[in-house]
């Protein structure tokens, strides 16, 4: 398991979990469409900390940047993704 710390929160990845994954369970803004590593719809920069692939995503990636969806933690991460901002009703 893998330590990941947010813009406000820190929280361990559960076994066999994806990055994606743990950030939708703790209540993150990250959009996602295909799961797969094919879109790269949910690229965000990796401020610190290092991850791996199964296998190498097809999305473009720039330096410094990964895909949640398809990629687990190897060490403690640090990301710049919000936590979702949750309306309150009138």
């Amino acid at each position: 398991m893998s330590r990941v710390r947010t813009r406000e929160l820190s929280f361990e990845l559960r076994a066999g979990e994806t990055l994606l994954e743990g950030l939708e369970r703790t209540g993150h803004a990250v959009e996602y469409q295909c799961r797969s590593g094919y879109c790269g719809a949910c690229r965000t920069a990796l401020l610190a900390g290092r991850v791996t692939y199964h296998e190498a995503p097809l999305a473009y990636l720039a330096e410094g940047e990964i895909l949640p969806c398809c990629c687990r933690p190897t060490e403690p991460v640090s990301l710049d993704i919000p936590l979702l901002e949750i309306k309150k009703q009138a």
